[in-house]
Order: structure tokens, then C-alpha cells, then sequence
């Protein structure tokens, strides 16, 4: 480890800024596709184990979210990028 490397607890103060935001208005990207739109435009699915975002223009996953007793489990792989708007 060099003197430049931190280890995750550096970043606890800016992820803890990102996920204290309305996330409705953040705006995501498609991966597939390219669509950009906040997040309460896309298409949820909650009849699943969890919910399930899509896309509003090619309807692929954004993002899921499932609840486990004991955990939360967040996959955003189908975003290309999140911004949030201050």
C-alpha cells in the first residue's frame, strides 16, 4: 500500500452524501441504451422477490432491489451513470 491508497472508510462521507439525496430525481443512464431520465420515470416491477427498475425506452434492467431479513441488495449494473442534481 502506497501513500496515496486509503482504504473504503475515506470515502464514507461522500457515499454517505450520495445515498442521502432524493433518489427519485437522480438521473440515470441506460446502459443498453443510452436513455437519460430520473429514476421515477422508469418502469418498476415489484411482483418479484424485490423491485426491478427498467428502462422506459428499451425496457432493460436498471437496477434491482431486494430485502433479506438481515440485509439489502442493490445491482445497478444496468446504469451507465447516476448524476445527482443538487
Amino acid at each position: 500500500m502506497d501513500e496515496r491508497m486509503l482504504d473504503g472508510n475515506a470515502g464514507a462521507g461522500d457515499l454517505q452524501e450520495l445515498f442521502a439525496v432524493e433518489v427519485t430525481q437522480t438521473v440515470g443512464v441506460c446502459e443498453a441504451c443510452g436513455m437519460e431520465g430520473p429514476l421515477a420515470e422508469a418502469h418498476v416491477y415489484s411482483l418479484a422477490p424485490g423491485l426491478t427498475l427498467r428502462c422506459r425506452g428499451c425496457e432493460a434492467v436498471l437496477a434491482r432491489l431486494v430485502h433479506l431479513p438481515d440485509r439489502t441488495l442493490v445491482e445497478l449494473r444496468g446504469l451507465r451513470r447516476l448524476e445527482i442534481v443538487r
